[in-house]
């Protein structure tokens, strides 16, 4: 079959690649028709993620149909049509029971790894680096997806691939970032970054009633997205984000903030940008904290910070006095996806939501890498990048 590789830092290959077996009764080899580039996928592209290995295989945004099913999986046959979220769980677990997916005990096959890095292990992730499992991911013509009894979001007929793909990763991930943060109708939700992350978590802010949502980003066509889905957007190329959210919200603050950047964040104008490029070049910093370090401050005293971008080691100059003396909360991780599915799926049956709006550019499987290039440094107007194996 054909797929998208890793073999280095900016180095996406299409290769041909022996096709998936199945490795236990309860996994599933799912025929991709619709995968997507993640901004998460940039990290390793850039060379931001440990844990990679040439050959690995790139993508954790799919869907497809059910070709082959284990022998102990019940839930799934042949034919079905399927999102798969991009944690794996056992469904089995303390931590799935309670339904904390994406810290599923069991599905992580290199927990050793995990627990000396992390502490303890996370669940695996469909191509994303050996940390997380080393699981080929789905950009790809096949896929074996394990424990695929439980990870799965089964599609009802009548829905587009493109409108429930996003199921899988983006669009749960936006809602989670907004439900944690508990949100008011009396709220200001800011929110840094409008790409794919960002833009679902305006939708998923205004959904939930906020009063106010406002995006943070530099690309016009971006800004241009998160105001047609109802937030007031700010260019911080063009103005003071200080001094913007300062008018917006009577000197107060807003009392909900949401970093949908992670790790690669941008400043123009900001000594900390240039301090935090300094350190990561001589390997001193994984991570570029600006967002982090700019939410603290503007955040409204007993307010909420929420983070679902990636983050991947050690930062630095962190003002966490100002964070603990302020009362923030502070609530993050990876997407719990498949405690969220079932709503989100009806909320784009009920006509809510169509995820698809996202969409900017469609191409197939061969033309991946060159997309890679296109998404990161945001040309032609490239805002998310769908697949077509």
């Amino acid at each position: 079959m054909r797929a998208l590789i890793w073999e280095g830092k900016k180095d996406i290959r299409c290769e041909s690649v022996p096709d998936p077996v199945i490795e236990h009764p309860r996994d599933a080899i799912i025929k991709v028709t619709t995968c997507a580039i993640c901004g998460s996928d940039l990290h390793l592209f850039d060379g931001f993620m440990p844990g990679m290995e040439s050959g690995d295989i790139m993508g954790h945004e799919f869907m497809g149909e059910v070709v082959e099913v284990g022998n102990a999986n019940s839930t799934l046959k042949i034919g079905d049509r399927v999102v798969v979220p991009f944690t794996i769980i056992c469904g089995e677990c303390e931590q799935c029971r309670r339904g904390n997916f994406s810290v599923c005990e069991r599905s992580n096959r290199n927990q050793d790894v995990a627990n000396k890095v992390f502490g303890h292990t996370t669940a695996g992730l469909f191509g994303y680096t050996h940390l997380t499992g080393g699981y080929p991911g789905g950009q790809a013509e096949y896929v074996r997806v394990p424990y695929a009894d439980r990870t799965h979001v089964k599609i009802p007929e009548g829905l587009t691939d493109e409108q429930v793909l996003f199921l899988g990763d983006i669009f749960p991930t936006g809602w989670q970032a907004a439900v944690q943060c508990e949100i008011e109708p009396t709220d200001t939700v800011a929110i840094w970054g409008a790409g794919p992350v960002g833009q679902m978590t305006i939708r998923s802010a205004v959904l939930l009633g906020a009063k106010q949502v406002i995006a943070i980003d530099r690309v016009p066509e971006r800004l241009a997205m998160a105001r047609a889905g109802g937030a007031t957007v700010i260019n911080f190329e063009e103005e003071s984000v200080l001094e913007r959210l300062a008018d917006l919200t009577q000197g107060k603050g807003p009392e909900k903030c949401i970093d949908a950047v992670g790790m690669e964040s941008h400043a123009t104008r900001s000594f900390d940008s240039l301090y935090d490029r300094a350190k990561q070049a001589v390997m001193l910093e994984t991570d570029r904290p600006h967002v982090l370090r700019e939410m603290i401050y503007v955040c409204r005293p007993a307010g909420t910070l929420s983070v679902p971008g990636v983050y991947g080691g050690l930062i630095d100059k962190i003002p966490f006095g100002a964070s603990m003396n302020k009362g923030l909360t502070w609530r993050m991780g990876q997407t719990h996806v498949n405690r969220w599915t079932d709503d989100l799926l009806r909320r784009i049956q009920d006509g809510q939501i169509d995820p698809s709006f996202v969409i900017t550019h469609t191409v197939p499987l061969d033309q991946g890498p060159e997309m890679y290039k296109t998404f990161r440094d945001k040309e032609d107007g490239c805002i998310k990048v769908v697949l077509k194996p």
